[in-house]
């Protein structure tokens, strides 16, 4: 007699290949998710294709009813592949306030001019008309989880038998919570800007720094991990200033980093700054902020006070909204604890919270949300099947990071589950990062961005 596992498996691998995926289904074990075809590089490259076609999803047997709530990598992933996988059975319903997302993946190439927000925004239109998600634009203000249901701002509910939470992060200015001081009000974030979450903000930053004078500073904070994208600071301050240099002679980039030193790619970085970049970034490890005075631009730092043309400050984070509101937030207030099986809540049974929001080792990063959402439409198959989650998932890291406005360098790392200690810890030596940074990884960022959302949205 076929068990549901097979019929899982079988129907998984026939819809990856179908979808053009088969080769990222077949790197993992047997109902493994996540993972990529490795490239030449050392990065692991997100395959897929894009088509309005609609995806023949065939009875696996399976059933339930999935909520998702939140539509950025981790939650379109989540939503396109329980569907993808678990077949016609199987009821996803996408749960998202905004008519589409925008990648934080790049967004820092908008501020170069080299790319504009247009070309970062994703709709949710194929998950859809493709693998038949049902797609909600609202906002969740309540979770019943007795009753299983969720409550909209709208005041309509929606039933669930698993629901998954997927909001990303928001960014803590309380000065109590870890915030800086000084920024509390809405005047100040409109003055100080943290373009941190790809937006409306991303492009004011990029008016700042084009009404910038020459022989101008910019100064930009970065707050002690775990933060979104770790290398995304430091390629920051790179291309910020590499158009400085073209376009504002004699300018400075000051970086301040709560941390004791480089957090990601420390080869490539340390390059940029001491070499690529001399005489334009000054990088400044360790350093505690005391105040900023966004009326003047002046911060008060551990290392003296600094007077600014621009100030970009990062905030430190915490879970989405619907996390904390929730409950689950039980890592000092910031992220959920999760089984990292299944990320299904230590808090609460049937609710899962992946991406951001989740308090594990692996990064905050659009590729691991993508490798998240996976893991977990597995384990929620296999819960629906009677079954216990995949007891060795393997998710890989993986990004660019430009250096200057046309050359770039890459990291990739692996992530296992260590039952020892019931999480996904980094496999020994699989941190690896470009052994310089080049114009064709920089062509190659381009493409690995595109195969990446292609595979997630599409």
């Amino acid at each position: 007699m076929e068990k549901p596992k097979d019929r899982i498996e079988q129907a998984r691998r026939r819809l990856l290949k179908a979808a053009g995926l088969g080769s990222l289904g077949a790197l993992l074990p047997a109902l493994g998710c996540g993972g990529g075809s490795q490239g030449d590089d050392g990065v692991s490259v997100a395959q897929g294709r894009s088509s309005s076609n609609a995806t023949a999803l065939p009875s696996t047997g399976i059933s339930g009813r999935v909520l998702v709530v939140g539509g950025g990598m981790s939650g379109a992933a989540v939503a396109k592949y329980l569907r993808l996988w678990g077949g016609s059975g199987v009821s996803v319903t996408l749960v998202e306030r905004s008519a589409s997302y925008t990648s934080n993946i790049m967004s820092n190439m908008v501020l170069t001019g080299q790319r504009s927000i247009g070309s970062l925004q994703y709709k949710y239109d194929n998950l859809v008309s493709r693998y038949g998600v049902k797609r909600v634009q609202g906002e969740v203000t309540g979770i019943d989880p007795v009753n299983k249901a969720v409550r909209l701002a709208s005041g309509s509910t929606i039933a669930y038998d698993r629901l998954v939470l997927a909001p990303g992060v928001v960014f803590t200015y309380e000065p109590g919570l870890g915030g800086i001081p000084g920024l509390e009000t809405a005047a100040a974030q409109a003055r100080v800007l943290h373009a941190w979450q790809a937006g409306t903000q991303t492009t004011a930053l990029r008016n700042q720094i084009t009404a910038m004078p020459g022989g101008g500073v910019f100064v930009l904070t970065i707050p002690a991990k775990p933060y979104r994208c770790p290398p995304g600071p430091y390629e920051r301050a790179c291309l910020v200033a590499d158009w400085l240099k073209k376009n504002r002679p004699g300018s400075k980039v000051i970086v301040l980093d709560a941390n004791p030193g480089i957090t990601a790619e420390v080869h490539s970085f340390t390059d940029a700054f001491m070499s690529v970049h001399a005489g334009v970034i000054d990088y400044q490890p360790n350093v505690t902020i005391h105040n900023i005075d966004a009326s003047t631009l002046t911060l008060d730092t551990s290392i003296g006070s600094i007077k600014a043309n621009v100030i970009n400050a990062i905030p430190p984070h915490r879970a989405g909204k619907v996390v904390t509101d929730a409950g689950l937030a039980d890592q000092g207030g910031r992220w959920a604890s999760v089984n990292q099986l299944s990320y299904e809540s230590k808090v609460a049974a049937g609710i899962h919270v992946i991406g951001d929001s989740a308090g594990t080792a692996q990064p905050k990063a659009g590729h691991i949300g993508n490798q998240l959402g996976k893991v977990c439409a597995d384990a929620i198959l296999r819960a629906f099947a009677g079954l216990s989650p995949d007891p060795a998932p393997v998710t890989n890291s993986a990004c660019y990071s430009p250096i200057t406005m046309d050359s770039a360098s890459w990291l990739t790392a692996v992530f296992a589950y260590d039952p020892a200690t019931l999480s996904m810890a980094a496999v020994p030596d699989s941190f690896r990062e470009a052994a310089s940074r080049s114009g064709d990884n920089f062509s190659k960022m381009n493409k690995w961005f595109s195969a990446l959302m292609t595979e997630t949205f599409s």
